[in-house]
């Protein structure tokens, strides 16, 4: 992170009391660190120890007219790499999925073309809070990069979802948001007006990403994460677990290779990678359209844990008790296999990794959908919840193909994400050699397409 400019807003929550760490943590690792303080956060931390840790002055007025005669909110918002918000509180995240601009944390986020990343920090009534899970979808929506929140124990001494994650955790998000080759693309949001037409391309403004040499290097990979959100009204979804965190890492470890990642993603909770095309969506059928927006691709890995139903008759109102004692009745209807559509399609990929979440007879389970789906991988794990893998760090899976099913130890999950991207290399070499009459995968191009 040597010499990265990292705009640090400081937002006002008893989980400020962190950023001090967090500061010196970015400042060893060689990142350029300038710091906002808010009137709330300055109640919790100070303008003076920012600044003795940053090394540079602690911003805290909008009003500093020596500044704002060349426009001085103007140059922060757009001078830093990155903009990174901790703690982000439920009102400074309203603000931002408003448009406000009433102070200067509010009106530098506002004014910023760079990318931001948010720790959201809050009491769980209010993380859980409609109005809250509204605001944070707009902001995903619009490509902001989240961080947490952790489960805990509160200052308020309840318990729940909603403590800021530690300043380690939120270092490694910044990691992932300034990793090479360039920061992470403004994801895309598709609505009906907007969705592209079948096969229309989605990648990267020109020159924006520079290409890496590596064993992927020419190769489009297709990578699916994260659940999907299925509306019942305009507070309810029907969704599940998934956190993203291993679909990220494989698309991460992709482009490692050298591969143009196409990452097509649902409301994760973890930050996509940098160095990807982002295509954010929400429903099973928007994630249907955006992969077959992506395609051609050379290999697709789909990692979305997609909801396999979805509600016909779901309201524009939000639904509410009547009396009766009697839930609405919700007619439910079976959502697009993707997974089963693409291995199937006249433009498939020529490898396609599939996955499976079981919690029983994973083997079994995971080679008949193999079949049944007609794809070349699956990738299957036990997700019961004892074993803690579903929204977890680590990953016990199962390796199933033609040949068999392979068991891999636990390991982290970027670790499975490094060996999966690494048979998929080899693979490819394989069927290129193949498709070229060569005996030798090594004596095929890498980069050949």
């Amino acid at each position: 992170m040597q010499g990265r400019r990292v705009l640090l807003i400081v937002g006002g929550g008893i989980a400020a009391f962190k950023t001090p760490e967090l500061v010196r943590l970015l400042t060893g690792a060689g990142a350029e660190v300038t710091t906002v303080l808010t009137d709330g956060g300055a109640q919790f931390v100070t303008p003076l120890t920012l600044s003795a840790l940053s090394g540079t002055p602690c911003h805290t007025a909008l009003w500093d007219l020596t500044r704002e005669t060349e426009m001085g909110h103007i140059q922060l918002s757009r001078s830093a790499d990155l903009l990174v918000v901790a703690p982000a509180t439920a009102d400074l995240m309203a603000k931002m999925a408003a448009g406000l601009a009433g102070d200067l944390a509010s009106t530098l986020l506002l004014a910023t073309d760079k990318p931001v990343l948010i720790a959201p920090a809050m009491n769980v009534r209010m993380w859980d809070h409609p109005a809250t899970r509204r605001n944070l979808a707009t902001l995903r929506a619009d490509g902001v990069l989240t961080v947490g929140p952790d489960e805990g124990a509160m200052a308020c001494g309840e318990w729940g979802e909603g403590r800021m994650a530690e300043p380690e955790q939120i270092l490694q998000a910044i990691r992932d948001a300034l990793g090479a080759p360039s920061l992470v693309e403004r994801p895309l949001r598709l609505t009906k007006a907007m969705r592209p037409a079948p096969g229309a391309a989605v990648t990267p403004a020109p020159g924006h990403l520079p290409a890496i040499a590596g064993p992927l290097a020419g190769r489009h990979v297709l990578v699916t994460s994260g659940p999907t959100h299925e509306p019942i009204d305009p507070v309810r979804y029907i969704a599940n677990r998934s956190s993203g965190a291993q679909g990220s890492a494989v698309a991460a470890a992709l482009r490692d290779l050298g591969a143009r990642v196409t990452f097509v993603t649902g409301p994760a909770t973890v930050p996509p990678p940098a160095g990807v095309t982002v295509v954010a969506v929400e429903t099973a059928r928007e994630m249907r359209d955006a992969v077959e927006a992506a395609l051609p691709a050379d290999a697709a890995v789909m990692a979305a844990a997609v909801a396999d139903w979805r509600v016909v008759n779901s309201s524009d109102r939000k639904m509410k008790k009547d009396g009766s004692g009697r839930p609405p009745a919700l007619e439910m209807t079976e959502n697009p296999d993707i997974l089963a559509w693409l291995s199937r399609d006249e433009a498939r990929p020529r490898l396609v990794v599939g996955f499976a979440a079981e919690t029983d007879d994973v083997v079994a389970n995971a080679t008949a959908k193999r079949l049944r789906k007609g794809c070349d991988w699956i990738v299957a794990n036990d997700v019961r919840p004892a074993t803690g893998i579903m929204g977890g760090t680590e990953n016990a899976v199962v390796l199933v193909t033609e040949a068999g099913a392979e068991t891999w130890p636990r390991m982290p999950k970027d670790e499975v994400a490094r060996q999966l991207a690494s048979r998929i290399a080899v693979e490819l070499a394989r069927t290129q050699a193949g498709a070229n009459g060569l005996d030798d995968p090594g004596a095929a191009s890498p980069g050949a397409s």
